[in-house]
C-alpha cells in the first residue's frame, strides 16, 4: 500500500487538475506544477520530496518524446529542417554559454559548471510549448517548428550537461575538450543510427504480425528500444527515441493494419495524457524541498532568488536575440533558414517555455559540484518563471501580432479536397477491378460501392456553407436515422445479452462493430458542431498549378442570385449553391437532389465553379478535380 496509494493519488490528482484546467481554458501544465508546488508546502506532504532523476530520463522522457514524434510529420519536419537544427542545436548552445557567463560572473563557479547549468535550463519543454501552443490557437506552421525544435533540444542540452560534467572532472585541457567534441558528434550521429536500426526491427515485426495486442505491445516497447541501447553505448538516446518515432509515425500507414493504428492512437492518447501531466505535477511537488535545500546553503534563499531572477530574465532574452537576430541577418544577404513570417518568428521567440527535461538535468549535476543548490533552485525557477510568464501571455502575445489558429472552414475545405480526390482513386481502381475479374459482380454491389463513396464525398462538402436551419441536409438526416437505428440495435443486443441466449464473445464482436459506427458518427458531428459555433473566415486561395483556376475570374455576375435555376423551376430543395464562373448560373451541389451544378458542368463543360455560400471563397475546377 506505500507504493499503490501515491501512485493512485498522483493519478487522480492529475485526472482531476487536467479536466479543470480544460474547464477553465488554461494550460494543463501550469495548473499542475502551480498546484505541486502549492502542496508541497502543505503539512501532510512527505519531506523531503524528490524524483530520481533517472526516472524521469528513463521512465518517461522516452514514451513522451516517441509519442511526440510518431504525431509529428516528417514533410514538416524536412520543409523546416533549417529553423529546426538552428533551434534545437545552436540556440540550446547560444543559451547555454550565454547563460553560462552570466552564472559565471554572479556565483563565481567554474565556468565548465556553469555552462552545465545553462544547458540544463536551455531547452524549451516538448510538452509545455506545443500544448499552449494549441490552446491558444497558433498557426500550424509554428507548431511544427515548436514541435521539431522540441524534439531535438533536449538532446543537445543533456550530451551539453554530460560533456559539462567530464570537464568538472578531468579539467580544461585540450585533450578533454577534444574528446567532449568527439563524444558531442558520437551522440548525435549514434543516436539517429540506433533510432533508424530500432524502427527497421520495429517493422519487420510489424509486417510479420498482425495480432492488433502484440502489435501495440511492441509500439509501448519501441521508445525503450531506440534508447537503451544506444544510452548503453553513449549515444543519445533521446534522438534514438525521436528517430525512431518520426519513422515508425510515417511509415505505420503501410505496414501496419487499420485495427491496430485506430487501437494504438487510443492506447498511447491515453498513456502520453497520464505521463506528460504527472511530470509536470512532480516538478511542483519538489518546490519546497528545493527552496529549503537553497536556504540551509551558503548561497542563501535572497541571493540565490535574485540570481535566478536574473538568469530568467537573461533566458527569456536570449531566445528572441538568436531567434529574431539570426533571421533579419539572413533575410538581409537573402537566404533564410524558415518559412517563417517575421510575426511568426516573434511568437516562436516567445514560446520558450521550460519543463521536465530542466528539472531532471538539473538533479543529474554532480553532488560535489560547488553551489548544486543554488543551480537546482535556479533550475526549478526558471521553470516556473517560464511556465507562468510566457504561458499565461503567449496568448495575449499572438493576438497583439494578429496571429491565429488553422480557420476551421479552411481545414473542412481540404477535408472535403482530400476526400473527394480518394473516392474519386477508390472508383477508378473499382472500374478497373470490374473490367479485371473473370466474375460477374451483382449491379447491387457495384451501386452500393459506388453509393458509399459519394456519401463520404458528399459529407465532407457539406460541412460548408451556411444551408437553411429548417431544412436538413442528406448527411444530416443520415446520421440522426442511423443514430437512432444503433440506438435500438444495441437494446435489442443488450435484452439479448440479459436473457442469456447469447455467448458472451458473439455479443462483444456485435456491439464492438455498434461501438465503432457510433463512434464515428459522433466524431464527425463534433467537428462539425465546431464549425458553426465559431467565426469563419474565407479560406486561403489555393491554386496548385491548374490552368483552368489561373484563367478563370473570381467571380462573375450570377444569373439567378436568388438560388439554384434549375431547382426554383422543379420545385425542389438545394444544400449548397454553387456558381459557374464562366456563364454565371447558379447550380447545386451534388448532395442536393438535383446535382445541376455538376450536371451543367457536364452539359457545358465549363471547368471552374465557385462556391455561391455566404463566407466562402474557394473554386473548384470540374476537369483537373483541383481546390483554388
Amino acid at each position: 500500500m506505500h507504493v499503490a496509494l501515491p501512485i493512485f493519488l498522483l493519478t487522480a490528482a492529475v485526472v482531476v487538475l487536467a479536466t479543470v484546467a480544460r474547464w477553465v481554458h488554461l494550460s494543463a501544465p501550469l495548473v499542475l506544477t502551480g498546484v505541486g508546488a502549492a502542496t508541497s508546502f502543505l503539512p501532510f506532504m512527505p519531506y523531503p520530496f524528490e524524483v530520481d532523476p533517472e526516472i524521469i530520463l528513463l521512465g518517461f522522457l522516452p514514451p513522451l518524446l516517441f509519442a511526440a514524434a510518431s504525431n509529428s510529420s516528417l514533410v514538416d519536419l524536412r520543409r523546416e529542417r533549417r529553423q529546426i537544427l538552428q533551434m534545437s542545436v545552436l540556440l540550446v548552445l547560444f543559451t547555454a554559454f550565454g547563460v553560462a557567463l552570466v552564472v559565471w560572473k554572479l556565483l563565481g563557479i567554474p565556468f565548465a559548471a556553469a555552462v552545465a547549468l545553462g544547458a540544463v535550463v536551455a531547452p524549451p519543454d516538448a510538452v509545455a510549448a506545443t500544448a499552449v501552443a494549441r490552446r491558444i490557437g497558433l498557426p500550424r506552421r509554428v507548431v511544427s517548428v515548436l514541435e521539431g525544435e522540441s524534439l531535438f533540444n533536449d538532446a543537445t542540452a543533456l550530451v551539453t550537461v554530460n560533456t559539462a560534467k567530464g570537464l568538472i572532472a578531468g579539467g580544461a585541457g585540450a585533450a578533454t575538450v577534444f574528446t567532449a567534441g568527439r563524444d558531442f558528434l558520437w551522440a548525435s550521429i549514434g543516436g539517429a543510427a540506433f533510432g533508424f536500426i530500432a524502427y527497421l526491427l520495429v517493422a519487420w515485426v510489424w509486417r510479420h504480425v498482425t495480432d492488433t495486442v502484440t502489435i501495440v505491445a511492441l509500439s509501448f516497447l519501441s521508445p525503450w528500444i531506440a534508447y537503451l541501447p544506444a544510452e548503453e553505448l553513449h549515444a543519445s538516446g533521446v534522438i534514438a527515441a525521436v528517430v525512431c518515432g518520426v519513422a515508425t509515425g510515417h511509415a505505420a500507414p503501410t505496414i501496419q493494419t487499420a485495427q491496430s493504428r485506430v487501437s494504438e492512437r487510443i492506447n498511447w492518447a491515453s498513456l502520453t495524457f497520464l505521463l506528460e501531466n504527472m511530470v509536470f505535477l512532480l516538478i511542483g511537488l519538489q518546490t519546497r524541498t528545493i527552496v529549503d535545500g537553497v536556504r540551509r546553503s551558503d548561497s542563501g534563499l535572497l541571493r540565490t532568488f535574485a540570481i535566478a531572477a536574473l538568469i530568467l530574465l537573461t533566458v527569456m532574452v536570449l531566445r528572441p536575440v538568436w531567434l529574431l537576430g539570426s533571421e533579419f541577418i539572413s533575410r538581409k544577404v537573402g537566404w533564410s533558414s524558415t518559412t517563417m513570417s517575421g510575426r511568426e518568428t516573434a511568437i516562436a521567440s516567445w514560446a520558450g517555455m521550460r519543463g521536465v527535461v530542466t528539472l531532471a538535468a538539473a538533479f543529474l549535476l554532480p553532488h560535489d559540484a560547488p553551489h548544486r543548490e543554488a543551480m537546482v533552485f535556479i533550475a526549478l525557477f526558471v521553470t516556473l518563471g517560464t511556465l507562468i510568464i510566457q504561458g499565461f501571455t503567449l496568448g495575449f502575445v499572438s493576438r497583439r501580432l494578429d496571429l491565429h489558429g488553422p480557420d476551421p472552414r479552411e481545414d473542412a475545405l481540404q477535408t472535403a479536397q482530400l476526400t473527394q480526390a480518394a473516392v474519386n482513386a477508390g472508383n477508378r481502381r473499382l472500374e478497373e477491378e470490374l473490367d479485371d475479374t473473370d466474375f460477374e459482380v451483382p449491379e447491387q454491389v457495384i451501386t452500393t460501392l459506388r453509393h458509399q463513396g459519394a456519401r463520404r464525398a458528399n459529407l465532407a462538402w457539406e460541412r460548408l456553407g451556411h444551408s437553411d436551419n429548417s431544412s436538413e441536409t442528406p448527411s444530416d438526416a443520415y446520421r440522426r436515422l442511423r443514430s437512432a437505428m444503433l440506438d435500438a440495435e444495441r437494446d435489442k443486443v443488450l435484452k439479448l445479452r440479459d436473457k442469456g441466449v447469447m455467448d458472451h464473445e458473439v455479443l462483444q464482436a456485435v456491439m464492438g462493430s455498434l461501438d465503432l459506427e457510433e463512434s464515428m458518427i459522433a466524431r464527425v458531428h463534433e467537428f462539425d458542431r465546431s464549425l458553426t459555433e465559431r467565426m469563419l473566415l474565407t479560406p486561403e486561395e489555393r491554386q496548385f498549378g491548374c490552368e483552368h483556376l489561373a484563367e478563370a475570374p473570381l467571380a462573375v455576375d450570377p444569373n439567378t442570385p436568388e438560388g439554384c435555376e434549375e431547382c426554383m423551376a422543379d420545385g425542389t430543395v438545394w444544400v449548397h449553391l454553387r456558381l459557374c464562373l464562366t456563364c454565371g448560373h447558379v447550380g447545386c451541389c451534388d448532395s442536393s437532389v438535383g446535382k445541376h451544378g455538376s450536371k451543367h458542368h457536364a452539359e457545358t463543360r465549363h471547368p471552374v465553379m465557385r462556391s455561391f455560400e455566404p463566407g466562402e471563397g474557394w473554386r473548384w475546377c470540374f476537369e483537373d478535380n483541383m481546390l483554388g
